[in-house]
């Protein structure tokens, strides 16, 4: 339990002791205790599903626990519904914003609270005054009369936060601040975020990027499973201990590339033009091999894929399955000729988010569970728990809704709905894209496990690390031109990044801040390229 202190101490601006929280078939809190200091930013990090966003919902008054009691500077107080929350000094930033896009920067900073003149309209220059006050206060440019779906993603985290503080705050909780910002912007992100320390608010801070929360952060707590196992301060920790703590064991190998024999060739693209791309492109996959794509923003990996796979329309070239050539005109076409695309959109253009995770596992196989057009529900279900089983998919039913699952299980669930397509050759994009330290590694198994029993795999990834660590080859694109292709032991991200940004290898001076980089975390080192954030 959390030691309260005495009187006379100060009190720490939060302390949730004994939280719990049920749903239907799952304890997500069992117990927590958590203690946030004044003047401290505290990092709550743990796998998808450890219960750490619940936790913070219980704090902001979105959702109720079951038991336990939170205390504010010392008082006990009752927190049933944001507004609860907000009156007592706590205010949430969430990880998908919900300004209002074709309101003003100032408008939603005081949305719900506008200052109206004595004839009860809208006060326009106190309200600009007011806006203008707390970023200036905060350190913050924006343009106060713009909508705010002119702003680009980082400006809007700015204003999320400004609004947050335009209250009477003395605790601010951030879940995922920075998985849309670049490092310039990250940058400017934590400035703020220590200059509100300075002033004495309590800042809890949610992120995978495990290395970013050690350098903004004085204390760590870790969730696993509901439970809080350990607490850090940032000066006696590493990523590597906060890992162990996080899934429960050791992980030595955060890459366990498996080198599978390699076996015919599954898929040859060759002189293969997108619309609206003068130039050509031509690549192969074999059996057994991991073929990385890497490129900068605007390469055009994700529209050369989606291409290929129908979602796109082409405008020339040549696709050839096992020798043959074939054609692709639509994504279902696609997956009857073998090929297979996971989307780096999982929410927009993946998931069926409220339909179940059998639905979702079989959505791309519904002729192989089908009879003249009757569903076989008891094949069905086999097999999709039979996926269930072997990719580890945290739900307590295969009827649970998807959209209710931790990232992590979701990106499971579009894995497994190809396993069960039975494709030969599969597209993943950006397959680990916010999803915790232990997901990754279990969807790196499943990348060997693809790649062992004969399948050709495409992965498209924005973390250099990552696409050496699980690539045999790695091709590199620009503009939608293939500009290097590396193998596996020729490639470093020295070589990559070059040939990526238009410089010829040849010019290649060895960096070791870049060196370094290659041996860093998924989740994001200060030096990790952060190039796409979304679909091209």
């Amino acid at each position: 339990m959390v030691n309260v202190p005495v009187s006379g101490e100060q009190k720490p601006a939060v302390e949730m002791i004994g939280i719990r929280c049920h749903f239907p078939g799952v304890e997500a809190l069992k117990g927590v205790d958590l203690r946030v200091d004044s003047g401290e930013i505290h990092g709550l990090v743990g796998e998808n599903g450890a219960g750490k966003s619940t936790l913070m919902r219980i704090l902001a008054g979105a959702e109720h626990k079951d038991a336990g009691r939170i205390l504010l500077k010392g008082r006990e107080v009752h927190i049933s519904a944001p507004t609860d929350a907000l009156a007592h000094g706590v205010s949430t930033v969430y990880q998908e914003t919900s300004l209002a896009p074709h309101l003003s920067v100032a408008e939603n900073l005081f949305v719900g609270r506008l200052p109206h003149t004595a004839g009860g309209i809208v006060d326009w220059r106190q309200l600009n005054r007011d806006a203008r006050q707390v970023l200036e206060r905060l350190g913050i440019d924006l343009p106060l009369r713009l909508p705010v779906n002119y702003l680009s993603i980082a400006q809007q985290q700015m204003a999320e936060i400004a609004r947050a503080l335009s209250y009477d705050v003395a605790v601010l909780v951030l879940d995922e601040p920075t998985s849309a910002l670049a490092d310039n912007e990250i940058a400017a992100l934590f400035r703020v975020l220590r200059d509100l320390k300075s002033h004495g608010i309590a800042i809890i801070f949610i992120s995978h990027a495990l290395d970013e929360t050690l350098q903004l952060c004085d204390r760590v707590s870790v969730m696993r499973d509901g439970e809080l196992v350990g607490e850090r301060d940032v000066s006696e920790t590493n990523v590597v201990d906060l890992v162990r703590m996080m899934v429960g064991r050791a992980m030595t190998e955060m890459y366990p590339k498996v080198n599978a024999p390699l076996g015919e060739e599954l898929l040859r693209v060759e002189h293969f033009r997108v619309r609206g791309r003068s130039t050509e492109v031509n690549f192969s996959v074999r059996a057994g091999e991991v073929v990385g794509f890497a490129g900068l923003l605007g390469a055009g990996r994700t529209r050369l894929m989606r291409s290929i796979v129908g979602a796109l329309p082409a405008e020339g070239g040549t696709i050839l399955r096992r020798g043959k050539p074939v054609r692709v005109r639509n994504p279902e076409q696609a997956i009857r000729r073998g090929i297979g695309y996971l989307s780096d959109d999982r929410r927009r253009s993946g998931l069926a988010s409220l339909l179940s995770v059998r639905a979702n596992l079989t959505l791309a196989s519904l002729p192989q569970f089908s009879r003249v057009g009757v569903l076989k529900r008891q094949k069905e279900v086999s097999s999709a728990s039979a996926i269930i089983g072997a990719l580890r998919i945290a739900t307590p039913s295969p009827d649970q809704q998807v959209g209710v699952l931790s990232g992590g299980n979701q990106q499971k669930t579009l894995l497994g709905r190809w396993l069960i397509a039975e494709v030969e050759v599969l597209v993943l994009d950006q397959p680990t894209r916010g999803v915790d330290v232990g997901a990754k590694v279990d969807i790196y198994g499943i990348i060997n496990d693809l790649a062992q029993s004969g399948k050709g795999v495409i992965l498209i990834s924005d973390y250099l690390p990552e696409l050496m660590g699980m690539s045999d080859r790695i091709v590199v694109m620009r503009e939608g031109v293939v500009v290097g292709e590396f193998k596996r032991e020729e490639a470093t991200q020295e070589s990559i990044m070059l040939a990526a940004s238009g410089h010829a290898t040849d010019a290649l001076v060895s960096s070791p801040d870049v060196t370094a980089a290659a041996d860093g975390w998924p989740g994001g080192s200060e030096s990790e390229p952060r190039t796409r954030k979304g679909p091209l």
